[in-house]
């Protein structure tokens, strides 16, 4: 009886590896096809700047204004607009791209309870999986922009100041808008980060607080000897 259940179970086991595999086999497909739709749309679009923040802020506060105006500037400037498609800031950036009549991207991910599209696109991905999300947000961008946001904007954020630190993409204009935001947590990389020799001193210099978008877009011309 012991050796009837023990190849009972070497049977299922054996079924279930089998099944994860051809599972794991089409969601590789499935992956490389959102790797493809992106190759093929977004070349076009370069160079782009890509703008990261928050989807739960409101078209009255001073950022989304400010995202506004500066997606505005960019285009102006000759810039595409990539952001994550969503609402909030990623509206606001799209909304001043588009009204200026440059390409605005807007880079879905499907979520089970929020980021619907917002309107304000003329080049629009939806993808499922957010590391290949995050691929072509990167890919085209000559330059990143992190408005005050939270989980997903400061993962973003870390991401792309560990790739520059590791040097697994050029050096690249970062600018980080909001001082009040982002000052408190300067000070921690300078206190804690710095003084404990978890990052460099010069790891600081990654990237640049600024305010107003109008210093922003003098920033990356300035940086990207425009």
């Amino acid at each position: 009886m012991e050796k009837y259940f023990k190849n009972k179970f070497l049977e299922e086991k054996q079924y279930v590896l089998e099944s994860l595999a051809a599972k794991e086999s089409w969601r590789l497909f499935k992956i490389i096809a959102e790797f493809v739709d992106g190759f093929e749309i977004l070349p076009k679009v370069y160079p782009a700047i890509t703008i990261f923040g928050s989807s739960r802020t409101l078209p009255e506060h001073p950022d989304y204004c400010k995202a506004e105006k500066l997606g505005r500037l960019l285009a102006k400037a000759g810039f595409s607009v990539i952001t994550g498609g969503g609402p909030g800031i990623m509206e606001a950036a799209n909304k001043g791209a588009y009204e200026e009549g440059g390409y605005s991207v807007g880079i879905n991910i499907k979520l089970p309870l929020e980021q619907e599209a917002n309107p304000y696109t003329n080049i629009k991905l939806e993808f499922k999986y957010f590391f290949v999300r995050k691929v072509m947000m990167a890919k085209y961008s000559v330059a990143f922009v992190f408005f005050p946001g939270g989980f997903g904007t400061l993962d973003e954020m870390f991401e792309i100041l560990t790739l520059v630190q590791t040097r697994k993409i050029r050096p690249i204009p970062i600018v980080l808008v909001g001082k009040n935001f982002w000052e408190p947590l300067y000070q921690w990389f300078e206190n804690f980060l710095v003084s404990t020799n978890k990052i460099s001193s010069c790891d600081l210099e990654l990237f640049k607080i600024l305010e107003e978008p109008e210093e922003v877009v003098t920033y990356i011309k300035d940086k990207l000897w425009l």
